[in-house]
């Protein structure tokens, strides 16, 4: 007997959970289905959190080899990376064991298999055991994520030639390890490996690292890795990855034709990911593509087939957790009669590395791009009091805001708890607040929060501590 759902969610990452779990609060009868074995997605599983997992103990790791220069002296430091591994795996298993207690609180029912569309209605669920399962639904939204890109004729072993998910389960630390693609991920799992002993080298096709960032901070911020030991190679391309008994060869053409060859134990390849759509039967049933293999949406995340509804890695947009959890919510909400949306000008991005990095709305580029006129506010953590009482004072707050109205267009932090201090930027941006309404909020001294505040004043040229 076929079990009918008022609405189907295939896919049971960030964005997928959190609608099923909206759907099921807004009274519809529900089920998600999960291929992996875990729910969480990407993010929990072999993303977001065993990295910054693995970036938290790296960076307590670097820490306390340099605890005696602050008065505090210890005996040899040792890396146990076995027992680190474990301490991150447990976060992991506690995290996708609370989502999967979350769909069971809200009665959603969960199927582990592969999911696919066998027509608009329909959808086949193949389980471990080969065993199929169909389903009907009334609606059907498609949450199956992304994953990450090799190069031509360049495939992942995870082993020597790595993605991310690889790069988060060595067993040794290599000596030598080769990124390619200076962007988010590649510089986070970099950092790990850098502070647990392995000498990294980035190679990057573009003449600077994290492509889209605010340049001012992308270029800060590569000061501070090399200041940390990572090794930049710029405007390289890479021809080819060759495995040998050591490891790997890179060989890679410099701006100039150039050839040089990089030597490695070790080859993280993270230039981007793709959408996850591949074995949905999409083409079969009609859904529309675009020239990227995303779903086409309208602006309630419907498909051309009106029934069917897609969010996440799967369409167009950054390929972040919280924008997923954000359409989760608003494609619930749309499907059953509400209001829902998502303000794509307020999605922050974070990379959690030492200093940590974060940006929210338009940079610089883009304002100029558009000729859009802009004043800038900037305050260094070197004068925050917070900052310098504890001696972790690299970087600075960035604020840009509209010349004529002093509406708050976009920030641009790279420096301590980054990653939490645009929140306040988010919420501003949200309400519409100007500069001067952030620069006039009392915030906590002394507080790592109270950079922002110098940096709106700044906008006006009223900072004190500057």
């Amino acid at each position: 007997m076929i079990e009918k759902f008022q609405a189907v969610v295939i896919g049971g990452g960030p964005g997928g959970y959190v609608c099923a779990i909206r759907l099921a609060q807004l009274g519809l009868k529900t089920a998600c289905i999960e291929s992996r074995g875990s729910l969480g997605g990407t993010c929990l599983n072999v993303g977001c959190i065993p990295s910054k997992s693995l970036l938290n103990l790296s960076e307590e790791f670097n820490k306390v080899q340099n605890l005696s220069n602050k008065g505090i002296e210890i005996g040899e430091v040792k890396l146990n990376l076995p027992k680190m591994m474990k301490s991150k795996d447990k976060a992991v298993t506690i995290l996708t064991k609370g989502v999967e207690f979350l769909l069971k609180k809200n009665k959603i029912t969960y199927f582990k298999g592969v999911g696919s569309l066998k027509s608009k209605n329909e959808i086949s669920i193949i389980d471990n055991n080969k065993k199929e399962v169909l389903v009907k639904a009334e609606k059907i939204v498609i949450a199956t994520g992304s994953v990450p890109i090799s190069l031509p004729g360049i495939e992942f072993d995870e082993k020597i030639i790595v993605s991310s998910t690889g790069a988060l389960k060595l067993e040794a630390v290599p000596k030598k390890m080769l990124v390619v693609g200076g962007g988010y991920i590649g510089l986070e799992m970099g950092s790990v490996w850098s502070r647990l002993g392995a000498e990294v080298h980035v190679v990057e096709f573009l003449d600077h690292i994290t492509p889209g960032m605010d340049k001012e901070i992308s270029n800060e911020f590569m000061k501070i890795l090399i200041k940390q030991g990572i090794n930049f190679h710029m405007q390289h391309k890479v021809e080819s990855i060759k495995k040998n008994k050591s490891g790997a060869v890179v060989s890679t053409l410099d701006k100039n034709g150039n050839n040089k060859d990089f030597e490695c134990d070790v080859v993280l390849v993270s230039v981007g990911r793709k959408p996850n759509t591949n074995n949905l039967n999409l083409e079969k049933i009609g859904v529309e593509l675009d020239e990227r293999n995303r779903i086409k949406t309208n602006k309630n995340f419907q498909t051309n087939l009106e029934n069917i509804y897609a969010i996440g890695d799967v369409v167009n947009g950054p390929m972040l957790a919280h924008k997923a959890e954000d359409e989760g919510i608003a494609v619930a909400e749309n499907i059953t009669g509400q209001s829902g949306h998502v303000n794509y000008n307020t999605i922050p991005g974070v990379i959690y590395t030492k200093p940590e990095v974060a940006s929210i709305g338009k940079t610089e580029e883009q304002l100029k791009e558009e000729n859009v006129k802009y004043k800038i506010g900037k305050f260094s953590f070197m004068a925050n009091s917070r900052a310098k009482a504890i001696d972790d004072a690299e970087g600075f707050v960035k604020i840009l805001a509209d010349e004529k109205t002093d509406k708050v267009l976009g920030a641009h932090l790279i420096g301590p708890h980054a990653g939490e201090l645009i929140a306040e930027i988010g919420i501003a941006m949200e309400f519409g607040a100007s500069s001067e309404d952030i620069a006039r909020t009392c915030h906590a001294h002394p507080t790592f929060s109270e950079a922002v505040k110098e940096a709106a004043l700044s906008v006006d040229k009223r900072a004190i501590h500057s």
